[in-house]
């Protein structure tokens, strides 16, 4: 086994840690000092800014014109962000949510999935089982996320006037919040591109098939910054920031990063790329189900782990299906 492969992997999976605890550190200072909700900053900031390999790797995607790695990415990292990520958190910590998160934002979720199915099977064109996100759909899609901005935007106006800020945060310079929100974002994206190398590496040595890699390792790798964010939030007791993360990320990668890819170029859909979506769409379901089961308005930890053994569950059939 390569020495190198071995060594990326475990440096990259250092720098995910301490990238998460900076990028938690920084956005709950600035919730604080601006009196915005942790739930805003984690629909916002942190869920953008762990988004971010996701959007490069489909960019580059796109413009080779490898429609399968755009929407397998999307698909893989939106079940991998849902089951196995907040899983964990709330096996760590169990997840509770404000009621405004249960009646909006979480919808909103499952809404972006239905419309991206909606958008790919042709019915607005009238061509049902076309299976294409063609540049208008992409269009519509970046309309949408401009709405979900506005609705961030307007939230965390409302919340300023309600949430005091910390005293003891009203201290911290723009500058040190500026180091622990783009220090985080960095040594995350760093790390999880280290891992990703390695894992590949690795696998590869061991004659693992590149669909499989695909499918897998470059799919959790690309969300490994909202892992590390998620888990190191609910460490903390920082639960709105842990489902706000994962929420955030899962319609930042439908709307914004799905939208600007089929502009870039038009995306087909093939029958097992609905599939994945069908279960993006069913694990969104979930998270508002959840909601009403067990605590109230809260991911226990006994569902956390039911999402875990569903993600396994998922891998199990992806692995042993044909393309």
């Amino acid at each position: 086994m390569s020495v190198l492969s071995v060594t990326l992997f475990i440096a990259g999976f250092i720098l995910l840690v301490k990238g998460a605890d900076f990028l938690v550190d920084g956005a709950v200072i600035t919730a604080r000092k601006f009196g915005i909700s942790d739930m805003v900053i984690g629909l916002s900031i942190v869920a953008f800014g762990t988004s971010a390999p996701e959007l490069f790797v489909n960019i580059f995607a796109s413009i080779d014109g490898n429609s399968q790695i755009v929407i397998g990415n999307i698909m893989g990292s939106n079940i991998f962000n849902t089951f196995l990520i907040l899983g964990i958190s709330a096996a760590i910590f169990p997840l509770k949510v404000a009621k405004n998160t249960v009646w909006k934002e979480i919808p909103f979720n499952l809404l972006s999935g239905v419309i991206l199915f909606i958008l790919a099977s042709g019915i607005m064109r009238f061509k049902f089982g076309q299976g294409m996100i063609g540049r208008g759909d992409g269009l519509i899609l970046l309309i949408l996320f401009c709405a979900f901005l506005y609705y961030l935007l307007m939230s965390a106006r409302e919340q300023q006037g309600n949430i005091p800020a910390k005293e003891d945060r009203n201290d911290v310079s723009a500058l040190r919040i500026t180091f622990f929100l783009l220090g985080g974002l960095l040594l995350l994206n760093i790390g999880a591109k280290w891992v990703v190398a390695g894992a590949v590496k690795i696998a590869e040595l061991y004659g693992v098939d590149k669909r499989i890699i695909g499918l897998t390792i470059v799919a959790a790798g690309t969300s490994l910054p909202e892992l590390a964010t998620s888990m190191a939030a609910a460490v903390k007791k920082r639960p709105d920031i842990a489902v706000g993360n994962i929420i955030g990320s899962n319609i930042f990668n439908i709307l914004f990063i799905l939208g600007i890819s089929s502009i870039i170029r038009p995306l087909e859909f093939l029958p097992v790329n609905f599939f994945d979506l069908t279960v993006v769409i069913v694990s969104s379901a979930l998270i508002f189900i959840t909601m009403f089961s067990g605590g109230k308005r809260t991911l226990d930890r006994w569902e956390g782990l039911c999402f875990v053994v569903l993600y396994i569950t998922y891998l199990w059939f992806i692995t042993r299906s044909p393309g």
